[in-house]
């Protein structure tokens, strides 16, 4: 069976069942966090933008109502739909949205000024053939920017069980060195980064993302365990009768080389 189709398979079933709460937690519409991440990008009102794997396009629409024109991209249908109707709530008319592979971009090279992609390169096989893909699509001189979640070395591996337990379709988070390295990879100058934490209350998370039954229950006893310890790299607290995480995440932004004739 071909891995890279049956994982396809996979993203799109579980972002069909997580479309609506993804859209509805509060957490991902976090308004300082957007304004934070909206200053960080440097988006203007010249800019065209594509938001790649947008999800239910609550950052593709902060972004509308900062550049000229943003496109945003996502493979399933569910997450587009959502996109739609976030937009209408919004009153933006300066968006576009298509269903397409972040490996597979269905643009030109050299078509935006900025390339985005927020929560997205943890589910990504190959998560380089997708950031190569977004320099290909963006302008000489202009901005490619990977949000993701980013750990120290030592806590990846355990970070990579607990989330595989509880969304199936992830892959593995890159560490907080690769993510720098990977930007120069791909031909990234003036790369910048920066670091904020998504806090997460922990039953509303695993209920939103339909973990296979006899997972919630592990999951549960792994935060419970990690508790003080912070082996998870996720730092795992109680409060109240309530258990609270918070998913450390990296936002690193490069330029693509200006061509030289």
């Amino acid at each position: 069976m071909n891995l890279k189709v049956t994982h396809r398979e996979l993203i799109i079933d579980q972002f069909t069942r997580q479309a609506t709460p993804f859209a509805e937690k509060p957490e991902h519409r976090d308004a300082a966090i957007m304004e934070r991440l909206l200053r960080f990008s440097g988006v203007k009102d010249s800019d065209t933008v594509l938001d790649v794997a947008c999800g239910p396009g609550l950052l593709t629409c902060a972004l509308a109502t900062k550049a000229r024109q943003v496109t945003g991209l996502d493979l399933t249908p569910a997450m587009i739909e959502k996109a739609r109707e976030w937009q209408k709530v919004q009153g933006l008319s300066n968006l576009k949205w298509n269903i397409g592979e972040s490996t597979a971009l269905p643009y030109p090279s050299d078509t935006f000024s900025m390339v985005i992609t927020r929560y997205s390169f943890h589910h990504f096989i190959h998560p380089l053939n997708a950031w190569k893909e977004m320099v290909r699509v963006c302008q000489p001189g202009g901005i490619v920017l990977v949000i993701d979640v980013a750990l120290p070395q030592e806590k990846a591996e355990a970070y990579d069980r607990f989330e595989t337990l509880r969304d199936p379709s992830h892959t593995r988070a890159l560490t907080l060195t690769e993510f720098p390295e990977k930007a120069r990879q791909v031909g990234l100058t003036d790369i910048r980064t920066d670091f904020y934490r998504l806090e997460m209350e922990s039953e509303r998370q695993i209920e939103a993302s339909f973990p296979e039954s006899e997972n919630c229950e592990r999951l549960r006893e792994l935060l419970r365990d990690d508790i003080g310890k912070d082996s998870l790299g996720m730092g795992v607290e109680q409060r109240g009768s309530e258990i609270w995480f918070s998913y450390p995440t990296l936002a690193v932004a490069g330029r693509k080389p200006t061509k030289v004739d």
